[in-house]
């Protein structure tokens, strides 16, 4: 997501999700193991009509004013920009918030600009962490209460349970 001041690019591997976030001159980076998320909520922001309403309303105004004051032609130029800077902002949709909730910390860094964009980037995620942890719904979160006898050494295997995303279906 973009703004005046730099912007945040995603990037999605196969075990983690990685935020780089430019300010200015300087990137920041954050990175989000899959296998330890919770949860990525994305609501719409409560301000969003703002967008569409001030800007229109301004060149509205400000249509009407030269309308009277210079031209006819000027005040429809500029009362048409308006109506079609509002209609556009509206036509795309509320604006995005969101929430990254891991097992150590809660963070809001925006991952979608607008919600209507959030299901199919949340999808690509969730298929991402499915993958990551074997598709498994959920870990559990505390250990058993009954302990469970110690496995030789010989015995053990690891088994990797991540998958590229692009075999998930």
């Amino acid at each position: 997501m973009r703004s005046l001041t730099g912007a945040t690019k995603w990037y999605l591997s196969d075990d983690c999700l990685l935020a780089a976030k430019r300010v200015m001159y300087a990137v920041e980076y954050r990175r989000f193991y899959l296998r330890d998320l919770e949860s990525i909520v994305v609501w719409p922001s409560r301000t969003w009509l703002l967008r569409p309403a001030i800007p229109g309303v301004m060149l509205l105004v400000l249509g009407a004013v030269l309308w009277q004051s210079v031209s006819l032609k000027a005040g429809a130029i500029a009362g048409g920009v308006g109506l079609a800077w509002a209609g556009l902002e509206l036509a795309l949709g509320p604006t995005a918030q969101s929430r990254i909730r891991t097992t150590g910390a809660s963070v809001d860094l925006p991952i979608v600009a607008r919600t209507r964009r959030a299901r199919k980037v949340l999808a690509k995620i969730d298929a991402a962490v499915r993958a990551t942890r074997g598709g498994a719904l959920e870990q559990p979160a505390a250990p058993m209460h009954q302990p469970q006898p110690a496995a030789p050494a010989s015995q053990t295997e690891s088994v990797s349970a991540a998958a590229p995303i692009g075999d998930v279906t």
